[in-house]
């Protein structure tokens, strides 16, 4: 086992340097390769990652599979130097990809959202849930970038948050409305008067002063929307709805405001961090709202033809 730990390093660092991130993978690849040990089997055979990826039954067939890919990927980096390490087939756990329909916050829905961190027993981390959520919700940012965000990347004065080495590797700087910079200020005052000589980096922050970490984040949500009645939504709120809602909300207000959408569809890839807007059209979800306006338009513009 020390032998695929070695091996583990080895390959993370490898597609590391191909400018992969492997947060997770890395963290599910330690698990998967202890659960291995315990099967007492010196190589890595389909079978051990079959029952590996499948063990959990609250896991949906999405999940099994996802968990396998990321040890297909490990088994073929072992079978290139041994070939008594198996790969599990590609469609060894097959599962319907058809792409799930997000939930579209309204602005009721991320208040009460925030409202109901107010429940969470320690002021500076209701506050830090709070800011957090807020903080997705109008800036349409990833969940990953808000937690990684560290003091120094607030700009006070001209307004703009640096986004470092995001996906892709790739950084951007995101201009903030006044009212999002008063709140971050806000809780960047409570946060320096509960740990005025904190050497942490990080800008969100937990009850010990450590950076907040995702898992955590992802349980604190659900039990903060089963109750105020979110949880029972359908399809049911994630984190990362926050997202594709301010993608939607800000397509829906181009429309109320009267300006064509389709030329300023790269400033919201940029501002979300899409290398193209063709991944900007995965965030297009078609709300009533939306959909009204835009048939709206369409009505206008064919009335011009006539």
């Amino acid at each position: 086992m020390n032998d695929l730990r070695r091996a583990l390093d080895s390959y993370l660092a490898l597609r590391r340097a191909l400018g992969f991130k492997l947060d997770r993978a890395e963290y599910e690849l330690r698990r998967f390769i202890v659960y291995a040990q315990s099967q007492s089997s010196p190589f890595l055979t389909t079978s051990i990652a079959l029952a590996w990826a499948t063990r959990s039954n609250n896991a949906s067939p999405c999940t099994w599979a996802h968990l396998l890919c990321m040890v297909r990927g490990f088994a073929k980096y072992l079978h290139g130097s041994d070939a008594r390490h198996e790969v599990p087939l590609p469609n060894a756990i097959p599962y319907p990809k058809n792409r799930y329909h997000p939930y579209i916050y309204s602005d009721e829905d991320v208040a009460a959202l925030i409202q109901q961190t107010r429940s969470i027993r320690f002021p500076l981390v209701a506050a830090s849930y709070a800011t957090l959520f807020g903080l997705l919700a109008v800036s349409g940012m990833r969940l990953g970038e808000a937690l990684s965000l560290d003091r120094a990347d607030v700009d006070w004065n001209t307004g703009l948050l640096l986004i470092r080495n995001s996906k892709f590797n790739k950084s951007r700087q995101v201009p903030l409305h006044l009212t999002t910079l008063d709140a971050l200020h806000k809780y960047d005052r409570l946060r320096g008067k509960l740990f005025p000589s904190s050497t942490i980096p990080s800008f969100f922050v937990s009850l010990a002063g450590t950076r907040l970490v995702e898992q955590n984040v992802h349980m604190t949500f659900v039990r903060l929307i089963r109750k105020n009645g979110l949880f029972e939504k359908r399809p049911r709120p994630r984190v990362h709805d926050l997202r594709h809602s301010f993608a939607v909300k800000t397509i829906r207000r181009w429309y109320e405001c009267a300006l064509e959408v389709e030329p300023r569809l790269p400033v919201l890839s940029t501002f979300l961090g899409h290398v193209s807007p063709s991944s900007t059209y995965w965030y297009m979800t078609a709300t009533p709202e939306l959909m009204s306006l835009a048939a709206k338009r369409l009505a206008r513009s064919l009335g011009k033809l006539s």
